[in-house]
């Protein structure tokens, strides 16, 4: 266990910040299933914006390598295109 106060806070803030991460990021990866079993363009078209958006806050943030949240978004897209 950790003896000083600044290491004892950044433990209870480390365990903050991973939970955070861990809803924003299960959160996002449950949209994207959505919008893949989605078969309506217009929903698609819709909640394409939103996915993006949390992929882009989830790349920036790093809960996510960059290259995969472009590599999500292009199929994403690909997918709403071919509807």
């Amino acid at each position: 266990m950790a003896n000083h106060k600044s290491a004892l806070k950044r433990i209870r803030s480390n365990d903050k910040k991973r939970l955070r991460n861990r809803f924003q990021h299960k959160t996002a990866r449950n949209a994207v299933k959505k919008l893949k079993e989605l078969t309506n363009r217009k929903e698609a078209d819709v909640l394409l914006k939103t996915v993006i958006s949390m992929l882009d806050k989830l790349s920036k943030k790093n809960i996510i390598h960059s290259n995969k949240a472009a590599n999500l978004k292009s199929k994403l897209t690909k997918h709403v295109s071919a509807l």
